[in-house]
């Protein structure tokens, strides 16, 4: 790693060297800027250095210049973060402190707030990831540890909240065409109109490329997007938003009678409203609506001997989720604020194949939130908060939260604090009942639930720092943790009574699968991310996690790398040319479809020139997405191979 960070400062320094007279010289007002405000921690609008935890903000132009294709490649850049960009599992996905199964059911995914977590099958965030456009998206901002306090049972080990641009700022027309190396052919257009009282947009774009090598390819995610701004009378804002996603992909392997060659498709849509009143200075009331539905297909062919012949093998169905929440936010003195709501969420899910039934398999969440912001002294913000929830297959629980900020110094904060969070069983976890039959004749019951597993809990305890240093162009983010997971749900084989199958072991009874609360272990370690800005135009964005995990299970205790670096070096050449350089070093670790373990090193390469016709401006760019050897992703046999690509972007 030490050679890539070399590599990087005397790539930047040279460039300094060779083109000083093109370069506008460096001024303390180039690194004096506000601290941004997040709103996806306390449900608060915050400075980054008064949010109750540790926050990543990867704003626009960090995102434009990374030359990622899509949000899960996009965190990689977040500490602590991995992912992969195959649709063997469900579709690129990411996870915060360990990918412990083929699917990232153990944060929450936000697109403006609304809960973009699929409750198919064991949960999933992949697909949230894929809501919108990275050209749609202002910032995303990930809150690094539980945030049950404030959104309940998905937020056990962390929450990205996507926030999609203002129309008022997306004004014209835009497109954008990428094309190159693996099929990769992306297209994008949207359209924005409209006035100070009303503003919209509406965004349509294809993302496709062939895949990882090894796999079925020929992936494809269609997406379209409305969102609406409206301010009727003075005091009220009126947000719409509705869209639809469908990913098709290419799955599974040749002379594989298990998962042989087939396709898969996943089509989800969803309406959101939100309302919001200013009650005076002081106080604002709001009120939100969001429904969303899936449709999942995929099934295939599985041969068997006579008298069978062969039986389709279906993992297809349907999921819907609606969100009712309401949320007061006031100001009591100069001192103290405070949000405080209520939310009713209910989930469903219906699936003959997963569950033997075609009755509705439903969850109800009753929530019921409130977060306190309070300045005892003129350099200590305290916030304490806490979510109760019940639920309908789970009971009762109350996720806590305190934490302490302490300006010790002009840009320099500690904070100190601690959190519980809690994650129920997924609807398969705690329902499934996955058989095969042929003609009339019951062939193997793969996954029958008991019931029996009850909530997953997690406490973290945190210390974190975060430093400015404007003069020099430093900024320092710091959390070291101590995460104690408590009844993590394990899938565990199990004998059923002896008759109940054609197929059974040796010893006379038939083996089938459950999820049951198995060992108690501690995630501790430390992550940081160094920003510097040596002169005007350039920066390098260094961040390191350290993970250790204290299980007696191999494939938790490598479900992260132990070490993973980044390094992502930008520098603004004359004529307004963008250089990036990203490296990520990953440690050993479990490969997410798999109990293989691999490393992972990858180096990608952006180079945009930007454009002008007239009053029309754009951008045309290069990107070389890992410079280096192919790697291992998601499982053994796929491979991640170089690819390089073009992307022209014209506005209006």
């Amino acid at each position: 790693m030490s050679r890539q960070i070399c590599l990087a400062l005397v790539l930047g320094w040279g460039v300094h060297a060779t083109h000083a007279q093109g370069l506008v010289a460096v001024t303390e007002k180039d690194f004096l800027s506000d601290l941004p405000v997040v709103l996806s921690v306390s449900r608060l609008p915050q400075r980054l250095d008064e949010t109750p935890g540790a926050v990543t903000v990867l704003d626009r132009n960090m995102i434009r210049l990374s030359g990622a294709r899509d949000v899960a490649d996009l965190l990689l850049l977040v500490p602590g973060f991995q992912s992969s960009t195959a649709f063997e599992g469900d579709a690129p996905q990411a996870s915060y402190h360990g990918g412990f199964s083929a699917y990232s059911g153990r944060i929450q995914v936000l697109v403006d707030g609304r809960s973009a977590y699929s409750p198919y099958l064991f949960g999933s965030v992949a697909y949230g990831l894929q809501t919108v456009a990275i050209a749609d998206i202002e910032r995303i901002e990930v809150l690094r540890g539980s945030n049950s306090a404030s959104y309940g049972a998905r937020a056990f080990l962390g929450v990205i909240n996507i926030v999609t641009r203002d129309p008022a700022d997306t004004q014209g027309l835009r497109a954008s065409v990428s094309a190159g190396q693996n099929g990769v052919r992306d297209v994008q257009a949207s359209l924005g109109w409209g006035q100070d009282s009303a503003s919209y947009r509406l965004s349509a774009d294809r993302r496709g490329d062939d895949g990882l090598k090894g796999s079925n390819g020929h992936n494809r995610i269609s997406r379209v997007n409305l969102r609406a701004d409206l301010r009727p009378m003075a005091g009220d804002e009126l947000q719409v938003r509705a869209g639809g996603l469908v990913i098709d992909s290419g799955v599974g392997f040749a002379g594989n009678v298990d998962q042989p060659l087939h396709d898969r498709s996943f089509d989800s849509s969803y309406l959101q409203i939100d309302w919001k009143r200013n009650l005076g200075a002081d106080a604002d009331l709001a009120l939100s609506y969001a429904h969303t539905a899936e449709v999942f297909k995929d099934s295939f062919f599985f041969g068997l001997p006579a008298p069978f012949n062969g039986i389709t093998i279906n993992f297809g169905g349907r999921a819907s989720g609606d969100t009712l929440s309401l949320q007061h936010t006031l100001r009591t003195n100069a001192d103290v604020r405070l949000v405080w709501g209520a939310e009713l969420r209910r989930e469903e899910v219906v699936s003959r194949p997963l569950y033997n039934t075609d009755a509705p398999q439903q969850t109800q969440f009753t929530r019921l939130f409130g977060n306190l912001e309070w300045h005892p002294l003129r350099d200590v913000v305290f916030n304490a908060g806490g979510l109760l929830e019940h639920s309908s297959k789970s009971g009762n629980s109350f996720a806590p939260r305190v934490m302490v900020n302490w300006h010790m110094a002009e840009g320099q904060t500690v904070r100190v604090g601690a959190s519980k969070a809690y994650r129920p069983p997924s609807t398969f976890e705690s329902s499934s009942d996955l058989r095969y039959q042929a003609n009339g004749v019951l062939l193997q019951i793969s996954s029958l639930s008991r019931g029996n597993a009850q909530p997953e809990s997690v406490v973290a305890r945190e210390i974190g720092y975060l430093g400015e240093f404007p003069r020099q162009g430093l900024s320092l983010d710091v959390r070291l943790f101590h995460e104690q997971v408590g009844g993590f749900i394990r899938r565990t084989a199990y004998l059923l009574p002896a008759g109940t199958q054609l197929f059974r072991n040796s010893a006379g009874g038939s083996q089938t699968f459950d999820y049951v609360n198995a060992e108690d272990f501690a995630i501790r370690g430390l992550e940081y991310q160094l920003k510097w800005r040596p002169w005007s135009g350039a920066q390098l964005i260094f961040n390191q996690a350290w993970i250790n995990f204290g299980s007696s299970d191999v494939g938790a205790m490598l479900a992260a790398p132990k070490l993973a670096s980044t390094v992502m070096w930008t520098q603004k050449l004359p004529r307004g040319i963008d250089l990036s350089l990203i490296h990520h070093d990953r440690g050993l670790a479990t490969l997410q479809g798999a109990n293989v373990q691999s490393t992972t090193r990858r180096t990608d390469l952006r180079l945009a020139l930007p454009l002008r016709f007239g009053s029309r401006r754009g951008e045309v760019a290069m990107v070389v997405q890992n410079l280096g050897a192919p790697y291992q992703d998601f499982r053994s046999n796929l491979l991640f191979e170089r690819r390089a690509f073009v992307t022209l972007q014209l506005d209006n």
